[in-house]
């Protein structure tokens, strides 16, 4: 039986992938025989195009083996309004790492032991439908064992993604292929014939199993190498089992690949010794720290050895242009409030998807997922001066981290072995002072958005129960409750109907990440005018559509699946 089952795969978006399909020679062959297979002349014919695809996946495949990225996996499942279009009516949440190395491992960050086999029970209680253990994440693959003798292929045009030429080819399973293999079409770039894109589904000839829609995209993040970077997946309501049909939309990110790099020794060898005459004699008091100056040192420590480890899972993102951005907006905070802080306060990105924000120490954190989300800057200024609020107010921070010990577990128990949310009192207390920071600042007259964006979170929230659950810090949302809440009288009625009125955005509108070492920088896409209101997708799943470039192409590789509307 053939373990290409991404069969109704909203139950397992962190299964991971069995080397079952790979042949002995493919199991033994080493990354430099296969590079070294890959590399003959250029293809004059069809026939020969389709052979150099086949040896390029096979390579992949291999290669996909010594990689483990993080998976993200985000479900909205659906109803149909006649104006307004597809609308969430539930939602789910995965986050995972890939591990194609050994068979199948489910490494995942929800901190619940065998939580894919109680997750497909649960929505089989939804659906009447039985969930197989393989996910989202499988769609990252065209088929373990993609050959000539399971499938028939035909040249359909040649057509630019971005500004990589491609070749466009119809697949096919042959009739006595079985079940569970690809058919649709794959976009084959025309220098090394790497697949960079396949969209379609799997075979079945039964009444037992339904298979899943997907469109899959590669990036060029290293040279000749094409690796998974998303995944989305819809299906309409026509895919019926047992009487009953779904509808659903789903985004699956994979990032980290170079997560390795991170733990090597390299720093080791690039230490720089300062010459002699930078030394001078100087008293030992001067030499050593105050008490008031070693607790700030402590505290510092906690929060760079936090943030170290999280950097090093792949969760938060490097430092870069991002968080430049939203230093200006918090030290216009300051500045106009007066504030001294020490130490510096600084800004850095969560580069999951679930809408939430904390403070590590003087570090404020915020997740990519708000970020594009927020409508405005005054909106981002609401929730970044809730987290100075924290800060302004002294509210102490854990140091237990400070000690490095604390730090030895595994990735996967991030979400349980670090924790930064605070009591309901300490999130009261930085309401009460941000608002406070918010009237002495240049946001002071244009808060009715953010006001806005809590009634749209709030009219949301019952029904995007993950979206809003945060993993290591406080969530805007809580119950009945809402972050910054007095901003709701001041805001607008909130008019789903009305083109001109953007409470919140789709998912993925502000950030893009590159997935080799997860940095991010904001999208740079022209403002898209809206015609109906289908098309305002407040906090949304859209495909995606990558603009592709070849690795050390200037113009990095682009995401525009979803642009900024103001």
């Amino acid at each position: 039986m053939r373990n290409l089952t991404a069969v109704l795969v909203l139950a397992c978006a962190f299964a991971f992938l069995s080397p079952r399909a790979f042949s002995q020679d493919s199991a033994t062959a080493t990354t430099a025989s296969a590079q070294v297979a890959v590399t003959p002349s250029a293809p004059v014919s069809f026939d020969q195009v389709i052979d150099r695809v086949i040896q390029r996946e096979r390579f992949f495949n291999l290669s996909m083996r010594r990689l483990h990225p993080l998976v993200e996996t985000y479900i909205q499942n659906l109803k149909v309004d006649r104006e307004l279009g597809p609308q969430a009516v539930s939602d789910q949440y995965f986050l995972g790492r890939l591990d194609m190395s050994g068979g199948l491992d489910d490494k995942t960050f929800m901190g619940q032991p065998g939580f894919s086999h109680r997750f497909m029970s649960k929505l089989s209680e939804v659906y009447s439908l039985k969930f197989l253990p393989l996910g989202f994440a499988q769609m990252v693959l065209v088929d373990q064992d993609f050959e000539r003798k399971y499938y028939d292929f035909a040249y359909v045009r040649r057509e630019f993604l971005g500004e990589v030429r491609c070749i466009v080819i119809d697949v096919q399973p042959k009739k006595h292929a079985g079940d569970g293999r690809f058919i649709g079409r794959i976009w084959v770039e025309d220098q090394d014939y790497n697949i960079v894109r396949f969209n379609g589904t799997y075979t079945s000839r039964g009444h037992d199993r339904v298979y899943l829609h997907f469109d899959s995209w590669r990036l060029n993040m290293r040279p000749g190498e094409w690796l998974p970077a998303y995944v989305y997946s819809e299906e309409s309501g026509d895919k019926v089992k047992m009487g009953k049909s779904f509808r659903f939309r789903a985004q699956t990110r994979l990032w980290g690949y170079d997560l390795q790099r991170l733990g090597s020794s390299d720093s080791f060898t690039q230490i720089l010794v300062d010459s002699p005459q930078s030394v001078q004699d100087q008293s030992p008091a001067s030499q050593d720290a105050s008490p008031v100056e070693s607790a700030r040192l402590w505290e510092r420590e906690a929060e760079d050895n936090a943030l170290d480890r999280l950097q090093r899972i792949g969760l938060l993102a490097p430092a870069g242009e991002v968080d430049k951005v939203l230093q200006t907006v918090v030290n216009n905070l300051i500045v106009t409030n007066n504030l001294n802080i020490e130490p510096e306060v600084r800004v850095r990105v969560l580069l999951t998807t679930p809408l939430e924000s904390f403070t590590v120490g003087h570090t404020i954190v915020i997740s990519r997922g708000l970020l594009d989300v927020l409508p405005d800057e005054p909106s981002l200024a609401m929730v970044l001066a809730h987290e100075l609020g924290h800060i302004a107010l002294g509210q102490p921070s854990d140091t237990s981290l400070a000690f490095n010990d604390r730090l030895f577990f595994p990735d996967e128990d991030a979400f349980q072995d670090m924790d930064f949310g605070r009591d309901a009192a300490d999130e009261e207390a930085a309401d009460k002072e941000a608002l406070q920071l918010l009237a002495n600042s240049p946001y002071k007259d244009n808060l009715s958005s953010a006001g806005l964006f809590l009634k749209a979170l709030q009219e949301a929230a019952p029904e995007l129960k993950n979206l809003i659950r945060p993993h290591l810090g406080n969530g805007l949302a809580h119950g009945e409750s809402i972050r910054m809440s007095a901003l709701l009288n001041a805001a607008p009625k909130l008019e789903e109907r009305k083109l001109t009125q953007l409470a919140a955005l789709p998912l993925g509108s502000r950030i893009r990440m590159e997935p080799w070492s997860g940095r991010i920088d904001l999208i740079k896409t022209k403002a898209v005018s809206l015609t109906t209101p289908e098309e305002k997708m407040p906090f949304g799943l859209t495909p995606f559509f990558p603009y592709l470039t070849r690795y050390g192409n200037p113009g990095a590789e682009k995401v525009a699946q979803t642009a900024p509307v103001k």
